[in-house]
């Protein structure tokens, strides 16, 4: 019996090996011209792949949980800041700040939609499952639902931030971190799938996507006009300059974040601005925006953004790992409300986005700068164009600023619905 319960991988470099075949596969297979591979990626997007089938090596018990939250970790802490660096090196960051109001917009409109979801969820699912909410488990149920309100609006910083405040048990905890993980990559799936098929979705809708579009075909002019073959001193370059501006960042934010909780709490347990990984994607982000009006932008001709992407692929296929499709039995109302909740907050956007006209791509960074916070967030963005990835790190950041708030709220809203 024993020997049964013992996952097939218990090595993390093992696991990394094996995230790296798939990778590989999805990539080899991606490139071929046959007509199935042609059609089945024309319907597929590789990058929804990249996190789906990792997470059937946790679904099926592949996997330990402890090796799966290191590499994360390590993708998360070094890989992601790393990549923010290469893809902000040739940003055209005047470009972006044409892109108008809607990208605010679209992002604030999602942020109703989770502080606005949670409470009617709550609602709706109470009546339909009263006994589930009968004595203190509603009690459980609410408080529970502020954590998942503040990963949702900032980022994992709010979520411990709301769990101290409304003193949530480690039960109601461990509930919504197991409803955030499905539903926020369910959605994000869903927002992937939706990138493949940009331009049909902005046609219907009447979308202007010129702004989008200059950016992007600037970065194109950029790339084919400094590109050049990969060689070893480009590559040498590109890890050397990534990787210690992650450094900084690190030291940045090491010295930053205990400055704050020491001296400023308020900052901390209300915006979580005492977060080592607020102040490390922060850092890391301005340091690649810095560089772009340096000579350091002609990396990009050596393949910085290719490098960036590598490591943002292999933060998609971690964050896959996290994810275990099995576990929304563990507890159905809970995965209930997490499924009403985020269907709210899409339908809210969708609505939005049809009203002012906003492009596909606003809609979907402004909500995964919001679900998925700063390690997901450019995921999205790149999907569309790997230009645009700064876009979906500003607008996370932004919701890492207000996310304890706006989720407090959301407690305060859920507390009064509840009594």
């Amino acid at each position: 019996m024993n020997e049964q319960t013992i996952p097939l991988i218990q090595s993390d470099a093992v696991l990394f090996g094996v995230l790296a075949a798939i990778l590989g596969v999805i990539f080899y297979t991606g490139q071929l011209k046959t007509k199935f591979w042609t059609k089945f990626y024309g319907i597929v997007p590789a990058l929804l792949l990249c996190y789906f089938l990792p997470s059937l090596l946790n679904t099926f018990g592949f996997i330990e949980d402890a090796d799966a939250k290191s590499l994360y970790y390590v993708s998360s802490r070094y890989l992601l800041p790393a990549s923010l660096v290469l893809l902000t090196l040739s940003v055209d960051l005047k470009g972006i700040f044409r892109l108008g109001p809607k990208a605010v917009i679209m992002f604030l409109t999602g942020t109703a939609g989770i502080m606005i979801g949670g409470p009617v969820a709550f609602m709706v699912v109470r009546e339909i499952f009263p006994d589930s909410f009968a004595g203190t488990a509603a009690d459980e149920i609410w408080k529970g639902m502020t954590t998942l309100a503040g990963s949702w609006i900032g980022g994992g910083a709010n979520q411990a931030a709301m769990k101290e405040i409304y003193h949530v048990s480690d039960a109601a905890f461990s509930k919504m971190i197991a409803v955030d993980v499905i539903w926020a990559n369910i959605w994000m799936g869903t927002l992937l799938f939706m990138s493949k098929r940009a331009k049909s979705i902005d046609a219907k809708t009447g979308a202007d996507v010129s702004a989008i579009e200059r950016i992007k075909l600037k970065m194109e002019t950029f790339q084919s006009e400094n590109a050049r073959k990969f060689n070893l001193n480009d590559l040498m370059l590109i890890v050397a300059v990534a990787f210690s501006a992650t450094a900084v960042g690190h030291a940045f934010a090491n010295w930053i974040s205990p400055l704050i909780k020491d001296n400023y709490p308020i900052l901390h347990e209300y915006y979580s601005l005492g977060s080592p990984f607020f102040w490390l994607i922060v850092i890391s982000t301005m340091i690649g925006v810095i560089l772009s009006f340096t000579k350091a932008r002609k990396l990009e001709g050596g393949g910085a953004s290719a490098v960036g992407s590598v490591f943002i692929y292999i933060l998609v296929a971690t964050i896959g790992l996290k994810m275990d499709i099995m576990k929304i039995f563990d507890d159905p109302v809970v995965f209930l409300i997490g499924g009403i909740w985020i269907s709210i907050h899409a339908i809210l956007l969708l609505v939005v986005g049809k009203l002012i006209k906003a492009p596909l791509f606003f809609l979907a960074v402004g909500s995964q700068a919001n679900v998925g916070g700063a390690a997901s967030a450019p995921v999205v963005a790149s999907a569309f164009h790997p230009s645009l990835a700064p876009v979906g790190v500003l607008l996370a950041v932004f919701g890492y600023a207000i996310g304890t708030y706006g989720a407090w709220f959301t407690g305060v809203l859920l507390q009064m619905i509840a009594h």
